[in-house]
């Protein structure tokens, strides 16, 4: 990725450099300029000052002191009050990879009137949490959310950042990243961290048929997004860090977009926060049959769910599909009926703590994970099953 960079100079008007650039990405440091994240590439700096400016090429390797960049943020998303819980599953984990390497956890909170929140951060082992509380940032707009998490990367100098993979998350972090010409790994399902602060950032590509192996070793900070319920939130425990308030210009804030009205979304009861479900899969042979899989479901007061093929041919509500193109799930219980098992799929329910596959082939890949093996026809394993539990008899 290009990017431009400022020759050694003397004997310069440092305001008149400034002015340079239409979007505020020339500023002053010390006895010279630089360019920050707000650089847009538009070259207009290139063009009038060459002596100056030059444009350096992709080719060419960057340099980077890694002990400038310490630490690993945690956006906190929060909506109504309240603190989406991918949030302190991400604190967990950045505790987790913090440990290794000795460095501190940041947490960004931003909004308005977020009574409790920073504190509630704190309470999960949290070092410090950067607070941005300004009227402008009451409802998520993209341009002012941008140039505050921007403005935060530059004070704390984090190392890494973790961002939940929601509609917000997966809007905001690729644009502060591009900021910072810097890589970001979107849905990571494992991740790890070296000596050297280089993460791991581990995810399914190309259909879910190879796991990709990413590092950053080159850039800072390293960005990565990881869906809800993919690592488990930690533990509380008696807080020992700090909060520090922080302000920003309100010409940083200004936005396009007008928030004219917020109108809540219909409660609804999702898979993701299921204790129990019934997975439907291929060997489900025809939509009729999907009866004894509501019934099972019903009997055990679980939810159902379907593989990627059977919303396709909409059996199921897409906001019941488990794997990477659809919802991650960790129940204390699964049963997956006619479930092939593919990589896809796996994501999805691998945290689930007890997973009962049933299949009629015994080589299916579901069976790679499963906690309990079931080889038969599912036609024949769920009537029998459900006239157990009708009988009131143990399942297994």
């Amino acid at each position: 990725m290009s990017t431009i960079k400022v020759l050694p100079f003397s004997n310069q008007n440092l305001d008149e450099l400034v002015e340079l650039c239409p979007f505020n990405a020339i500023e002053k440091l010390g006895t010279t300029v630089e360019i920050n994240s707000g650089c847009r590439m538009c070259r207009v700096c290139l063009k009038k000052r060459p002596d100056i400016f030059v444009l350096e090429l992709p080719g060419e390797t960057r340099k980077i002191d890694k002990c400038d960049w310490q630490g690993l943020a945690v956006f906190i998303e929060h909506q109504a009050g309240s603190v989406h819980p991918v949030s302190f599953e991400l604190i967990g984990k950045a505790r987790e990879l913090a440990g290794r390497t000795g460095q501190p956890v940041f947490c960004l909170l931003i909004g308005h009137h977020m009574p409790g929140m920073a504190e509630e951060a704190l309470n999960y082992g949290v070092d410090k949490v950067f607070v941005y509380d300004r009227p402008e940032l009451g409802h998520f707009r993209i341009e002012p959310y941008t140039a505050v998490f921007a403005d935060f990367v530059n004070r704390a100098k984090p190392s890494g950042v973790l961002v939940g993979g929601t509609s917000i998350g997966r809007s905001l972090a690729p644009r502060v990243a591009a900021r910072f010409r810097t890589g970001l790994t979107a849905d990571c399902t494992i991740l790890d961290i070296q000596k050297n602060t280089d993460i791991d950032q581990i995810r399914p590509a190309y259909g879910g048929n190879i796991m990709a192996h990413i590092q950053t070793p080159n850039h800072r900070p390293q960005f990565a997004t990881v869906r809800y319920k993919i690592f488990n939130a930690p533990e509380k425990i008696p807080p020992v860090g700090t909060i520090e308030y922080c302000d920003i210009s309100s010409e940083k804030l200004k936005s396009s977009i007008e928030v004219l009205d917020v109108r809540p979304k219909e409660k609804v009861r999702s898979i993701e926060d299921a204790d129990a479900i019934v997975v439907a899969g291929k060997g489900v042979k025809k939509e009729s049959d999907l009866a004894m899989v509501f019934e099972l479901a019903d009997a055990l007061g679980a939810m159902t769910a379907g593989t990627r093929p059977l919303i396709e041919q909409g059996w199921f509500d897409p906001r019941l599909q488990i794997g990477l193109s659809g919802r991650t799930v960790k129940p204390k219980l699964i049963i997956t009926c006619g479930v092939s098992g593919s990589v896809q799929f796996a994501a999805g329910m691998q945290g689930a703590d007890n997973i009962i596959a049933i299949n009629n082939d015994p080589r299916a890949a579901i069976f790679d994970m499963a906690h309990y093996a079931v080889v038969g026809d599912l036609y024949q394993v769920l009537p029998a099953l459900l006239d157990k539990i009708r009988k009131g008899r143990a399942i297994l």
